[in-house]
């Protein structure tokens, strides 16, 4: 089992900047991609931003350019850096990380921290 503890979430004016961290524990071995995905009211889970085992990174159109995900390995943690936050922004954003568990890789998800940006 993995557990992850997100935290930076919170109130922010539009064009601020927030820093989400997520720290894995558990079964950490083996973890190869870490991400975050967002949820607003209404809205379907989307993703923000991922990173693998290697540093590649991928973003979303709208958090591209804004958004900066990096990873600490020593620390099992990764973060995102936003920055230039719009309304939009607004959601609860989750930590996942996969990892491979034999020939299969299991996804696990955070509980969730809030992020709102005021206009």
């Amino acid at each position: 089992q993995v557990q992850l503890a997100e935290s930076g979430g919170g109130l922010v004016q539009a064009g601020g900047s927030l820093r989400l961290s997520c720290a894995a524990s558990g079964s950490i071995f083996s973890i190869n991609d870490m991400g975050w995905y967002r949820q607003a009211p209404g809205n379907e889970r989307e993703m923000v931003a991922a990173i693998t085992s290697g540093g590649s990174t991928t973003y979303a159109y709208s958090a591209k350019g804004r958004f900066t995900i990096s990873r600490d390995n020593a620390k099992n943690t990764v973060y995102l850096e936003m920055n230039s936050l719009k309304p939009e922004d607004t959601a609860v954003y989750y930590c996942t990380v996969n990892r491979r568990e034999g020939w299969s890789i299991r996804d696990y998800w955070g509980q969730g921290t809030q992020v709102t940006v005021s206009s």
